[in-house]
């Protein structure tokens, strides 16, 4: 009997995201806002905690989009990013006419360097008379980043921080949750995220003043006034009635897809044990608590014999997805030209490192099976 795909990370509902939807259609609110919009804003205000406030839109790309627009970036200014990222981190200060300005990662959570981030805002102000915006650092794959060294630069600066965690949702740092330590913070319920909406997303907002802004730039910037009245540019990234009901639905099992998530990478850990060449990358020490959205190894070909690509080709080859990391920013055709504050540490984890299947349908013997087709191609 053949082998079924494994694939990276599938969406898996928990049974309930019917009832809300129903609801939806039961009552005729299937345009964006209702009840369901604001019983998983509610959510999710829960979780954060800190006096957060919560904003749903139709993508963490909004979110980021609208963290910048609410903060005044526009054509000229700059703002810090994180380099090895998706683009989604990068593009929305590009929507606002702004400059990216790219900074490489440390080696042991993979985010954002402090040493260079600070090295970064130094010559910017020297080089254009200016201080950088904003800083965007990002959790990549679930992992925390350096956020206590990071804030305390940012606060000392006087610079906002927008948190990129669409990758981290649920993940922790000092028990404390990735996206409520800056000014702003980004969630991401995609399709392959730790939850879902089909598509969606949510900004954290630090207060309720914010959360109202951020609400009138998301429908529009329509004032409130009989006729359409506009005096702002606005945009059209509300979430959907429907899509929030996905999301309602999905909080239930937001523990356990956590706790299977970081099951899964226990399983890689033990079964990679012995493997010389194979480091599965982990939380650095008891501060770092991450979701283990994807699990990510990297690849030594001096000791495995086999580079990243290889092993990729041959998990293709027997029905199993995996994807490289995600390729530097600076090292991206588009950002050609960007200002770009580098140590190595993300070009050389994107010639090592390959993200496994982790999501809730992959299951202890899925992974048994990922770990020997590795195992076994690095033995050829």
């Amino acid at each position: 009997m053949a082998n079924s795909k494994i694939l990276l990370c599938l969406a898996h509902m928990s049974g309930q995201e019917m009832k809300y939807i129903q609801e939806a259609f039961d009552t005729n609110w299937v345009v964006p806002l209702g009840p369901n919009v604001n019983a998983f804003e509610k959510d999710l205000e829960a979780l954060c905690e800190q006096g957060k406030h919560v904003v749903v839109l139709s993508s963490g790309t909004a979110a980021i989009h609208l963290a910048l627009v609410n903060l005044g970036v526009s054509r000229g200014d700059e703002v810090i990013c994180q380099s090895m990222t998706f683009s989604a981190s990068a593009n929305p200060i590009v929507y606002q006419g702004a400059t990216p300005v790219f900074v490489d990662s440390e080696a042991d959570s993979w985010n954002m360097d402090p040493n260079l981030l600070e090295e970064a805002i130094k010559d910017r102000i020297a080089k254009t008379g200016r201080k950088p915006k904003a800083i965007i650092p990002v959790y990549l794959y679930g992992m925390p980043g350096m956020i206590d060294e990071i804030m305390e630069i940012a606060n000392r600066y006087e610079i906002p921080v927008i948190e990129d965690s669409a990758e981290a949702f649920g993940s922790r740092y000092r028990n404390q949750l990735c996206g409520t330590f800056g000014d702003y913070g980004i969630m991401s319920f995609n399709g392959n995220k730790m939850i879902t909406t089909s598509g969606g997303g949510a900004l954290i907002c630090p207060d309720e003043a914010t959360k109202r802004k951020i609400m009138f730039y998301a429908t529009q910037s329509r004032e409130p006034m009989p006729y359409y009245l506009h005096k702002e540019i606005g945009y059209n990234y509300r979430m959907s009635n429907i899509c929030a009901g996905i999301g309602r639905g999905q909080m239930t099992v937001l523990d356990e897809h956590l706790a299977h998530h970081r099951h899964l990478c226990d399983r890689y850990v033990e079964l990679f044990a012995d493997v010389d060449g194979i480091t599965v990358h982990l939380n650095p020490d008891e501060r770092y608590d991450s979701n283990y959205w994807l699990n990510t190894i990297l690849i030594d070909p001096a000791k495995t014999g086999v580079d990243y690509e290889t092993v990729r080709q041959h998990l293709e080859s027997c029905d199993i997805e995996s994807r490289p990391l995600w390729k530097p920013m600076h090292t991206q055709p588009v950002f050609a030209g960007a200002p770009a504050y580098v140590n190595g540490v993300s070009e050389h984890l994107f010639t090592m490192g390959l993200c496994l299947p982790s999501g809730p349908c992959v299951s202890d013997s899925d992974v048994e099976r990922v770990a020997h087709e590795i195992i076994s191609c690095c033995k050829r």
